[in-house]
């Protein structure tokens, strides 16, 4: 079954509670979203927060993928430059699938639908995302069509004595 996706979704009560409890099972089972395991609700609630302002500012929009029984599986925040030089491009952030929906091919839907959201995007032509080494996400991203063009070794720290790579990943949209 596949997802269904909607680009910039009502804020409700329900859709804020769903990201939160995504991002924190997500965080919990090891996905690299800014976190590192265990992680509460609140302790992921001002990082939402911080991407739910940047919505209402018109910098970042939202991509959710919802499952068959309508609950949020899926998301993507798509994120503006505001550097006048490099508005013909995106950051994605906080790419999650949520670990009961892992090796479906939703991860692959939710890169698919991203693209296709950012080719809407007036004058934007790639999109750019950061994820952590040592997980063998790169390749996953490869696999869906995006290049490597950058890497900062050991610039991620997770705990003591264990630095990973902060890779730099493109997709032209062309």
């Amino acid at each position: 079954m596949s997802l269904t996706f909607t680009l910039d979704p009502a804020i409700t009560p329900d859709l804020r509670d769903g990201l939160l409890d995504l991002w924190t099972d997500v965080s919990n089972a090891g996905g690299a979203v800014g976190f590192v395991p265990p992680v509460t609700r609140e302790l992921v609630r001002p990082e939402l927060v911080r991407h739910l302002v940047q919505m209402a500012e018109g910098r970042t929009r939202l991509l959710v993928g919802r499952d068959e029984e309508g609950d949020v599986a899926a998301t993507a925040f798509l994120t503006l430059n505001t550097h006048r030089l490099m508005t013909h491009w995106l950051w994605l952030y906080t790419v999650m699938v949520h670990p009961r929906h892992q090796g479906k091919g939703y991860g692959r839907e939710l890169l698919a639908a991203a693209a296709d959201a950012a080719r809407t995007f007036e004058g934007v032509d790639a999109i750019r995302l950061t994820c952590r080494g040592g997980l063998g996400l790169e390749r996953f991203y490869a696999s869906c069509g995006y290049k490597e063009v950058g890497r900062v070794p050991g610039a991620i720290r997770v705990a003591p004595g264990d630095d990973r790579d902060d890779v730099t990943m493109l997709l032209p949209l062309g």
